[in-house]
């Protein structure tokens, strides 16, 4: 299994901080065993459990997120799960407003932020091979 995430390199370092954990809240709920069980360190205090794998975070273009996101969705790949995030849900002060922004606004008008994508690693790295790390 492999885990990526891709973000529009020009937002400002907050957005960025912000897209990514969104992106990573989102995959954790929904990836069983991605998140591992808590450790303690040498005292007996408790770590809680962080993820198991690495999830790379790389930069592209809201055009380049629509168009990864346009193409997990045609391949329709019901191992390949993928999470989305655009200037909807980033303005949006609670979950009712971004429903209802996503329900009205026309899909493309919609800015993609970022768009996080875990599955088979055949299907991540076709999709993924080439782009560049965020830095």
């Amino acid at each position: 299994m492999k885990c990526v995430m891709i973000i529009d390199e020009s937002l400002p370092l907050g957005l960025i901080a912000n897209t990514a954990a969104v992106l990573g809240i989102s995959l954790g709920a929904q990836i069983e065993g991605i998140v591992g069980p808590d450790v303690q360190d040498s005292e007996g205090k408790v770590h809680r459990g962080i993820t198991r794998l690495s999830i790379p975070l790389l930069k592209g273009s809201s055009e380049l997120i629509r168009d990864t996101r346009e193409k997990l969705v045609a391949l329709d790949a019901p191992d390949l799960y993928y999470v989305d995030f655009c200037d909807a849900a980033q303005k949006s002060k609670q979950y009712e407003d971004y429903r209802s922004k996503i329900e009205r606004v026309p899909v493309d008008e919609l800015r993609y932020l970022g768009i996080a994508m875990c599955g088979p690693e055949k299907h991540v790295r076709t999709l993924t091979g080439s782009i560049g790390l965020l830095r």
